[in-house]
């Protein structure tokens, strides 16, 4: 680590141990809060898997008659096929996708093109170190490119199918469970443009990954979402509140999984929580500490004007007072008039001012007999 991102480092340390860890107490209170929000998101759609019928295609339709058929979550593992081809459309050769690397058949074909850059300071330094804590040196611009057919599940034992199920895919946001069929990544050659970019620490390109990922047809998947008739044919879309659409995952490895996210997002929830608890207290206790000592010293500051401007005016008043006798002036300023006698030894030997300043001091002590006191007493005379 370079010296700019100790120093980076150290900041944000201080910055987040600031009011004694009061800001990094409310940091990890936000991160419990998210943990337990997402973990009852994650219970609900535990539970609805759990409670979800786990189905061929044929047998879909006998669930879709109960009373709660339509937009009923449903569970279904079928094979991949095109829609033309178990409807019998007229264009059979147009309604299916040929990879383009290995030429196999499939439903969905995803292209992806991604410029991977790095980043480097260079000689000047100019690149910002607080970007650099928070983002990878390694940063990636991606280009995608898809395209889709529309597909069936229909059961693989029987052939031709006599029921099928449509697939919709509109408004998922789900991953889809694509299989890799090219991966090629090729260096960029560098350039003088290059050197100057890295010379003066911008980003500069580094490599080219070219990836192509299909649905291939036949491919054996689980389809878990919301299914309704639709002109007497069932039709599934994704469920926002499920982690899953399509996955090669069976019901039994969904639930263990979504369970495991579950207890992990649970256990998140409480050490973050006691964590936050703690250093909030902690942080609270400690503040409100430095509170009452700031307020005492306001108080005993305030005081000591107050007595400051008393022993002032009385001050003035004994020169005012014309001549004082030698035996009776202050032994610290021999100016004003012996009137404050010190506890416990009760000597008299200073001015009400400089008695309030030998109190003042870390360890005050009588100026004749040096003995520790505690405070003084205003003599006054009859």
């Amino acid at each position: 680590m370079s010296v700019h991102d100790q120093a980076a480092v150290a900041v944000l340390t201080q910055v987040a141990l600031a009011a004694d860890g009061a800001v990094l107490g409310l940091a990890l209170a936000y991160v419990a809060v998210r943990s337990v929000l997402k973990f009852k998101t994650t219970s609900s759609a535990l539970h609805k898997l759990k409670n979800a019928p786990s189905v061929t295609v044929s047998d879909l339709r006998s669930v879709l008659t109960d009373d709660d058929g339509d937009n009923q979550i449903v569970i279904v593992r079928g094979v991949v096929e095109t829609k033309a081809n178990v409807t019998g459309g007229w264009m059979n050769h147009n309604n299916v996708l040929h990879s383009h690397e290995s030429d196999e058949k499939a439903v969905i074909l995803q292209r992806t093109q991604t410029c991977i850059y790095n980043e480097w300071r260079g000689f000047f330094g100019w690149t910002s170190d607080f970007r650099s804590l928070f983002r990878r040196h390694w940063k990636e611009q991606e280009s995608l490119s898809m395209r889709t057919v529309p597909f069936v599940l229909v059961d693989g034992v029987k052939w031709p199918p006599s029921d099928y199920l449509n697939v919709n895919l509109d408004g998922s946001k789900h991953p889809l469970p694509l299989t890799t069929v090219y991966h090629n990544l090729q260096p960029i050659t560098a350039s003088p443009y290059t050197f100057l970019q890295a010379f003066f620490g911008h980003e500069y390109p580094v490599g080219l990954l070219d990836e192509e990922k299909i649905l291939p047809v036949g491919k054996e998947i689980t389809a878990v979402g919301l299914v309704n008739l639709k002109k007497e044919i069932p039709e599934m879309m994704s469920c926002k509140d499920l982690p899953f659409f399509l996955s090669n995952m069976n019901k039994d490895q969904m639930v263990t999984e979504v369970d495991f996210r579950a207890r992990v997002l649970w256990w998140s929830g409480v050490i973050f929580g006691s964590l936050a608890t703690g250093v909030i207290g902690y942080a609270v206790v400690r503040n409100w500490n430095k509170w009452k000592d700031w307020r005492q010293r306001r108080q005993s500051q305030r005081q000591y004007i107050q007595d400051s401007e008393a022993a002032a005016a009385e001050a003035a008043e004994d020169v005012a007072d014309g001549d004082v006798p030698e035996g009776q002036l202050c032994v610290i300023c021999l100016l004003r008039q012996r009137r404050s006698a010190f506890v416990p030894c009760g000597h008299l030997v200073c001015c009400p001012r400089c008695a309030l300043s030998v109190e003042r001091e870390t360890s005050p002590k009588c100026p004749v007999c040096r003995q520790a006191i505690r405070n003084s007493v205003r003599i006054y005379e009859s």
